[in-house]
Formats: structure tokens, sequence, C-alpha cells
């Protein structure tokens, strides 16, 4: 293992930072010896603490915003995009909390006061991914610092500059080092904080593959509270509408959006047959239309880079092993710098492929697979272990209605993208997308557990039945 990591630029190959690895024995001691501190801070203090560090947010927004492009070769645009998410999901934090896991109170005469509260707990893990690395991560460490807990934070080892600049603004804050940590290093320091006995709960999102090892790592311990945000093969239906170049617009924002580089992105475009030659023709010519280029270009690009070469490389490779096994392209997957990771988009017909793969495929790559209607399309829909995002575009309130009721997953949406989720509603899916554990607004569900208790001022008792006489 290397004693340092280094973070390049996705768009010019450049290095862009380096660190050291940290020690996961030191940062997981420090922030059990901060716990008990931390959470008999006041719920007002810990709010008024994270209320500054949006604040120091919003001072560094620039410099942040161009620290998320440059790491993730994402557009400016929507680097700024997520400083600003980062910055309202402050007070989301503080609705959810209060909403979520307040405390109750019940008075029972004379069987004393029953009250519920929550308690963190203790110290949590945060493992963070690299297409939204200041968001991502940043949904469950404030929602966690609100409930009391301290953080170790693990970005991604490919955005280990974006982690490091979100801890400073919490420093910044004022909230303590000790209270919110940023470990630097790679799977074997990820693998490490998982398994630490001193760590109660691991809050994590990314890929499935990382997440079920995470999940059967943990099987034996019931102890650790345990999240998981893992993506999706996302389904977008379309059926009968008139508004093609929408529905268009709608698909092209939904596969490739941030390179299609998003857990919520579509992957698999379901047609039915009166729509097929309208919708696939129109998503086409969109798609040939968007600009692929560095962060900073001007005019401001679609969409930049993958996040490096070898995604890059499995991706180019992928759409060739699609085609190899009955995939018709609809619009080639170009590589336009063999020494850097653009992609142009590609689409292909799969309708005629005996078996689909259903994998993640994490970029700019959209499946088109053709249906004679809306029931067959939710079949196909469903056709995936996962269950994160499905999207109806056009139909009905009542075509609507079935595909809501009948399709597998934790967002359905009509007439909008599979991606763009607001954070003031729960996120989260069944399948391979998570473990059931909601994240965004229902974060505070996770960062908290529930204590029940009855107390009355003296004690007061006396055994009824069952005494002999004296």
């Amino acid at each position: 293992m290397s004693e340092e990591l280094i973070s390049i630029q996705p768009a010019t190959g450049e290095e862009l930072w380096r660190g050291a690895h940290g020690n996961v024995d030191d940062l997981v001691s420090r922030a059990r010896a901060a716990a008990p501190r931390w959470a008999n801070e006041p719920l007002a203090r810990r709010m008024e603490l994270v209320r500054r560090f949006a604040n120091a947010v919003r001072k560094q927004a620039d410099p942040f915003a161009e620290l998320i492009a440059r790491e993730t070769g994402k557009p400016l645009w929507e680097a700024r995009t997520e400083v600003e998410a980062v910055i309202g999901k402050v007070e989301i934090s503080i609705n959810a909390y209060a909403e979520r896991t307040g405390s109750k109170k019940l008075d029972s005469a004379l069987q004393g006061t029953a009250s519920v509260r929550h308690k963190p707990h203790g110290v949590m893990a945060v493992l963070g991914p690299y297409n939204f690395p200041a968001h991502l991560p940043n949904g469950h460490i404030v929602p966690a610092l609100i409930a009391g807990n301290t953080v170790v934070f693990k970005p991604s080892e490919k955005t280990p500059a974006v982690g490091e600049f979100l801890v400073k603004c919490f420093h910044t804050a004022k909230i303590p080092d000790d209270v919110v940590q940023c470990l630097i290093g790679g799977p074997e320091e990820g693998k490490a904080l998982v398994d630490h006995e001193d760590v109660d709960g691991v809050l994590f999102t990314g890929s499935a593959r990382a997440g079920i090892a995470i999940n059967r790592k943990l099987a034996t311990n019931p102890a650790k509270i345990v999240a998981l945000e893992m993506g999706g093969n996302n389904p977008i239906v379309v059926v009968d509408t008139p508004l093609i170049e929408d529905a268009a617009a709608l698909i092209i924002q939904s596969a490739f959006t941030t390179a299609g580089q998003r857990c919520t992105a579509a992957r698999r475009l379901v047609v039915t047959d009166s729509m097929y030659d309208h919708i696939v023709p129109a998503v086409q010519k969109l798609a040939e239309r968007l600009i692929v280029d560095e962060p900073f270009a001007d005019p401001q690009p679609f969409m930049g880079p993958v996040i490096d070469n070898d995604t890059a490389d499995l991706l180019s490779e992928s759409f060739l092993a699609l085609m190899s096994r009955g995939g018709k392209p609809v619009l080639h997957m170009r590589r336009p710098h063999e020494d850097l990771p653009f992609l142009m988009p590609g689409m292909l017909d799969v309708t005629e492929m005996d078996e689909r793969p259903d994998i993640e495929l994490f970029g700019p790559l959209l499946q088109v697979i053709r249906v004679p209607d809306l029931d067959a399309a939710i079949t196909e829909a469903n056709a995936t272990r996962y269950g994160l995002s499905a999207s109806l575009i056009g139909g009905s309130p009542e075509d609507y209605q079935h595909f809501w009721s009948n399709v597998r997953a934790g967002i359905v949406n009509w007439n909008r993208p599979t991606n763009g989720a607001s954070s003031a509603a729960p996120f989260g899916g069944v399948g391979l997308s998570g473990n059931h554990r909601a994240a965004a607004f229902y974060a505070a569900d996770y960062c908290a557990y529930p204590v029940a208790s009855t107390q009355v001022d003296q004690p007061r008792a006396n055994v009824g039945v069952g005494l002999a006489e004296k």
C-alpha cells in the first residue's frame, strides 16, 4: 500500500492533491473519547454549530465548487448545485430530527409519566462515494452530528480532496476536531473502519458490491447500526404522450446527467410499441447535441468525463459486450480522447437479447427495450434485483396509479426524471438498492435510537396478590 494517496483530475490527467493515509485506530480512539462530551451538548447548541457549518460552506462556495469540478470532472454549474445542496441539508436535517426523533411525553396519572426520547449511537463511520463527494456523505454527517454522534468520515479514494475540504468547513464552524474527522485512505482503511470494535454504526453510500460486503461483514454483529444506499438498474418507462420533445429531455436528464454517474440514473428506457418510433429518434438526436467537455469550458458542457480511465475502459467494453450479445446500437459510445475518460453518450436497443445483464453500468450508457403495453413495461421495469428509482412518462393519472402500485422502487415518479430526488423526502430503495434504511429526510431514523421511559417523583408500589399472611 502506498504511503500517500494521490488524486488525479479526470478532465486533464493532472495531479490535484496528495496526502498521507490515516490511522484508523487513532481516529476512532479520538472519536470515542469525544463522544460523551458531544452527546451531552444541548441539542440547541449542536443545531447552532451545524448552522455555522452551513455559513462556513456558504462563504467558501466558489472554491468548494471549483474543487468538486476539478476532482470529479463534473461541470462547474453542477458542482455549484452540489454545494447548494450541502448548505440546504442543514435546515432539512434540523426539521427532520424534530419530526422523526423528537421527544414525546404521555401523562398516565398514578402510573407516572411516560416519555420517548432518543440517544445517539456513539461513533459513526461514514463512507462516501465519488460522484457526489460532498453532498452524499454530508447527508449522513449532519444528521449524525445533530443527534449527538461523533463521526469518522472516509471519502472515496478517488475524491479525497473534497472530503478533506468538507471536514475543514465543520472545523471552521467550531465543531471540535475530534467530533468530525476525515480518514484518508483506500479500501483497506475502509474495511478496517467498518470492522472496528469501537465504531457503533456504518453509514455507506456506494456500489452494491461494496455494500453487500459490508452487510456480510457485520451480519453477526447486530450491535452496529448499518445503513446502505447502493444504486440501481433504474427504468424510465414511456407510454402514450404527445409531448415528444419534453419526454426526450426527461430521458436525457435521467440517463446522462453527471455523465450517468448517479445511483438514480436511468439505465433502461422501456418504450411501448406506439411510442418507440417517436421517442427513440428524439432521444438520439438530443443526445447527439450534448456538449461533453472539461468542467470550466465555455459554453458550459452538459456533462464531463467519467471518474477515471479504468471506468471509461469498463464502460466501453460493456457497450461492446452488449453489442456482441445482440444489442443493436442506436448511438455509439465514443471516446474522443484515448488518454482521458471522456465518453460520448451511448444507446443500444437490447430488446432481442436473450439475457440482459442485471448490473449497474455506472456511466452514460442507456439500454432501450421495446414492449407492447404498460403491463409489459411494468414487468420489464421489475426485471431487476435492484429497486431504487423508476419513472413513468406519459399516460393518464390512472396509468400512473397502476404504475406506482406495481413497480418495486423506493422512488416512483410521473413525468419527472428518475434522478434529482428531494432531500426533504426519504431516499432509499429495495432489493440490492438498500437495506430498508432510507436516507435524506429519514436519515434521522438511523442516527439515534428511541428510549422509552416511565418515571414517578417518588417510589410508589405494592404487591397486591400472592403474599402469605403476616
